[in-house]
């Protein structure tokens, strides 16, 4: 699967992604520090789901109605970096197909998809 990874990712869930076999762009690599809609339109640009802890994405998506090609936010604060690597990559395989074009939050305890109309 091809994937964005914003900025505020651990480095352990891109690592754990690429070990994984997914196509992981990294924004820390590409161009640091541009702003959320920069991004967003990089996902698109690259059709890859965004990965992100960024909750501004949802005003975004719902609020400004922008275009996107799938949303994974994860808030999994309290989790050591393996932990979120393993649980985000376990996520992206098991639920790869869901997440496309939906806005997706992973906690914990859940997934929660909301599928793009």
């Amino acid at each position: 699967m091809r994937i964005l990874a914003d900025e505020n990712i651990d480095r352990q869930i891109i690592d754990r992604l690429r070990d994984g076999g997914h196509e992981v762009l990294a924004i820390s690599e590409l161009d640091p520090s541009i702003d959320d809609e920069a991004v967003l339109a990089r996902s698109n640009k690259e059709v890859a789901i965004l990965l992100t802890a960024d909750k501004d994405f949802g005003e975004l998506v719902f609020r400004q109605r922008l275009v996107h090609c799938g949303i994974l936010l994860v808030r999994l604060a309290g989790l050591s970096p393996h932990e979120k690597g393993n649980l985000v990559a376990g996520t992206v395989e098991r639920h790869g197909e869901a997440l496309k074009f939906g806005f997706s939050v992973l906690t914990p305890r859940s997934l929660r998809v909301r599928r793009r109309p």
